[in-house]
């Protein structure tokens, strides 16, 4: 897995490439911790993330709400590929309330 970071002013972009597993919680919440105090919009950018298993709804939904600490930082992703929004989209029709992904997903609000 390779990730990207990219900070411009209050925006940061965080770029993913390889598959989003158990394996990889580490290395992306590490990377989403990592982030000035200043950046207010988070970005992460998926167009080379091709699988997701399990993990990937888990992060996703807990980095899609707002650190206790950052409490104006929004959260959203773009790029999504067929599986990992399948895997997404199934995740909040079976669980709404804990995967609240219709605030997280930036481009693919006519999915929902």
């Amino acid at each position: 897995m390779n990730i990207i970071t990219i900070i411009d002013g209050t925006t940061a972009r965080i770029t993913v490439s390889g598959d989003i597993d158990f394996q990889s919680l580490p290395p992306l919440r590490t990377a989403a911790d990592a982030l000035p105090v200043h950046v207010t919009d988070l970005l992460w950018d998926l167009n080379h993330t091709f699988f997701m298993d399990v993990a990937g709804p888990h992060i996703l939904s807990a980095l899609a709400l707002a650190p206790p600490d950052r409490p104006d930082r929004r959260t959203t992703v773009t790029g999504l590929r067929p599986q990992p929004l399948r895997l997404l989209l199934l995740a909040a029709e079976t669980n709404s309330a804990t995967f609240p992904f219709d605030r997280l997903l930036c481009d693919t609000s006519a999915a929902l």
